[in-house]
């Protein structure tokens, strides 16, 4: 099964004209009801959040132009617009802010972001380009532009262009950082472990640096070292040695993870929570919080978390679903509806949309613009199609599809034994009820004393005569 990744690349900064320091709360770049519900993952062994600061992480960086007033405004407003989950609001201002000042560098960075966030990489990639362009050793751009183009597919020209700036910038903790997110995204765990450590040579406190330690280690399945490595940024190892960076939201996010797949319920929710409050555009934080908050039956909670993520990465499959089954238990089976076809229609080989859309048409009380006995057909069908969709079942899987099918095929039978039933007394209320037969002179008899007929004596003999 195909595992299904939200991430973030790069992290938006505030602008030079305002302020040097990362903003905290900017834009960086399956769980079901019901117990048996099969669950989608959404592990971050793909890509991961990098946060990184506007300042120079090995030391004094080029001169950098200041935004002129008009761009500063419409940069600022358009933070404001991506803090609160308006992508569309957000690009625009950005751009007014890069044609009221040619030299934005930071407002055609944070372009970029927006329009990573929206899958346009073509158009995010020309932004970050933008930046470097006026700026040739903005960090920010230059990890984005490297570790988008990895994301991309496209790890060697990634590699390439990262090596021709570090060619420049052999002092740039940043990008030696970035060309070790590349190697890890290439599976040489080895090469990223030895270049994250390169970039603490350069600057002993760069936490992304850290961050990618550990996500290394988690990548590849050492989750002790992971721990380990992201204790000494949240906890640290003593007085001696206090923690790094204690509010890092990517290093929450990243315990969170590893709590999860730990099966430690209450600790993972509590560093989800934790990270949104510093990264409130955290994606994958908020599907994995909402899919705890679904598997508890919260769906009133559960809801606005998808909603909010779906702000932030719209095309989000695992977020559409779980919105889905949200929207289901809320009995807004409308929106649910729409969801789950969209999924549906973007994943088709996608069992776990099936087995929700399922669940919609067999327990819906209705369905806009479906009959009760269409949706149970509808349910029999995707419950029959989850079954061929998905893996072999495994050793403590449970898997409750064929009683389902049962249940569905029993209400579809209510329903046609009850629609034969009404049709069966509505043809006979509309019988014609037959005709009384007329009577005729020949018919008629007379009534005794007692009530029954009497015999009409003949008062003459056949000849006439009187007896």
């Amino acid at each position: 099964m195909a595992r299904l990744i939200s991430c973030t690349i790069a992290i938006l900064v505030t602008c030079a004209a305002c302020a040097e320091t990362p903003a905290a709360k900017a834009p960086g770049g399956a769980g079901a009801a019901n117990s048996n519900m099969p669950k989608v993952s959404a592990a971050s062994s793909a890509s991961a959040p990098m946060g990184i600061s506007d300042a120079p992480s090995g030391g004094q960086g080029s001169s950098r132009p200041k935004l002129n007033a008009q761009a500063a405004q419409q940069y600022m407003a358009g933070m404001q617009a991506f803090q609160a989950g308006t992508l569309d609001v957000a690009e625009g201002l950005f751009e007014k802010a890069t044609e009221a000042d040619s030299k934005a560098y930071q407002a055609y960075y944070s372009l970029g972001v927006v329009r990573e966030r929206k899958g346009n990489s073509a158009g995010a990639l020309s932004a970050y380009a933008k930046a470097i362009a006026i700026v040739p050793d903005y960090e920010p751009a230059i990890v984005a532009y490297g570790v988008l183009t990895a994301v991309d597919g496209n790890a060697d020209e990634a590699e390439q262009y990262l090596n021709g700036r570090l060619a420049k910038m052999d002092k740039s903790a940043a990008v030696t950082t970035a060309m070790a997110e590349v190697k890890s995204l290439r599976g040489e765990s080895g090469a990223a472990q030895k270049l994250a450590q390169e970039a603490l040579k350069i600057n002993p406190d760069y936490r992304p640096a850290m961050i990618v330690l550990a996500r290394d280690h988690y990548r590849n399945r050492r989750l002790d070292l992971a721990l380990y490595a992201l204790q000494g940024i949240l906890e640290g190892y003593g007085p001696e040695n206090p923690p790094r960076d204690k509010s890092n939201p990517e290093a929450l996010l990243l315990r969170a993870l590893i709590h999860k797949e730990r099966n430690e319920r209450a600790a993972a929710m509590d560093d989800f929570r934790r990270a949104l409050e510093l990264r409130p555009d955290l994606v994958e934080a908020r599907v994995h919080l909402a899919g705890y908050l679904l598997e508890s039956g919260n769906a009133v909670e559960a809801a606005p978390q998808l909603e909010w993520a779906l702000r932030f990465d719209r095309d989000n499959i695992l977020a559409r679903l779980n919105l889905g089954d949200a929207y289901r238990l809320l009995g807004k089976t409308s929106e649910a509806k729409q969801q789950l076809e969209w999924v549906a229609a973007k994943d088709p080989k996608l069992p776990q949309v099936q087995y929700s859309l399922g669940l919609l048409y067999l327990f819906s009380d209705s369905i806009p613009g479906v009959s009760p006995k269409d949706a149970a057909g509808k349910a029999i069908a995707s419950f029959e199609e989850y079954k061929r969709l998905k893996p072999r079942s495994t050793a403590g899987q449970s898997d409750d599809s064929d009683e389902l099918i049962t249940a569905a095929k029993s209400k579809k039978a209510v329903i046609e034994s009850q629609e034969e039933e009404a049709a069966t007394a509505k043809a006979q209320a509309n019988a014609p009820k037959p005709a009384e037969k007329p009577a005729t002179a020949g018919d008629s008899k007379g009534t005794g004393a007692d009530g029954g007929p009497s015999e009409t004596k003949p008062t003459g003999t056949p000849n006439g005569g009187q007896q």
